[in-house]
């Protein structure tokens, strides 16, 4: 992990904080600036439980729809059938790039399901993932375009 070459801004941020909340909070803005992307959420959960929510998340601007699901709340078992990004991070599949929510393979993703509740147009599906466990999904999100 050592090797990684990261951004400066990101860089600072992580070897000055150690406490989550101070790294994400922070590290969110920064993350959303150098992905050029629209918003960007992290979504955290307990694969025992299946308890999980949204802990942090960062919108561009006020024209980017706010991220209103923050509390603890049991993932519906349909949950994986109907969202295959979500069927793939519970696998621990490698991340996954969405280039075009309105073209992408069904296989990849369900187009209906990514209307209904996130809106954006390209997406990352970054699984976080320790000892063949989902804990949880970094997402930065575009919208209103694609994104080659």
């Amino acid at each position: 992990m050592s090797d990684l070459i990261l951004p400066k801004a990101i860089k600072s941020l992580l070897d000055t904080h150690s406490d989550p909340n101070s790294v994400f909070a922070p590290l969110l803005p920064v993350l959303g600036e150098v992905l050029q992307c629209d918003r960007c959420f992290i979504y955290l959960r307990n694969p025992q439980t299946k308890l999980g929510k949204i802990v942090h998340w960062w919108r561009r601007n006020q024209q980017i729809p706010e991220i209103t699901d923050t509390d603890w709340r049991l993932e519906p078992e349909s949950l994986p059938t109907e969202d295959p990004l979500f069927a793939a991070a519970l696998r621990t599949d490698p991340s996954v790039y969405v280039e075009d929510v309105e073209t992408a393979s069904p296989e990849v993703i369900n187009k209906e399901f990514e209307h209904q509740n996130f809106g954006h147009r390209a997406l990352i599906h970054a699984h976080l993932c320790q000892d063949g466990q989902l804990w949880g999904i970094l997402k930065p999100e575009i919208f209103g375009q694609k994104r080659t």
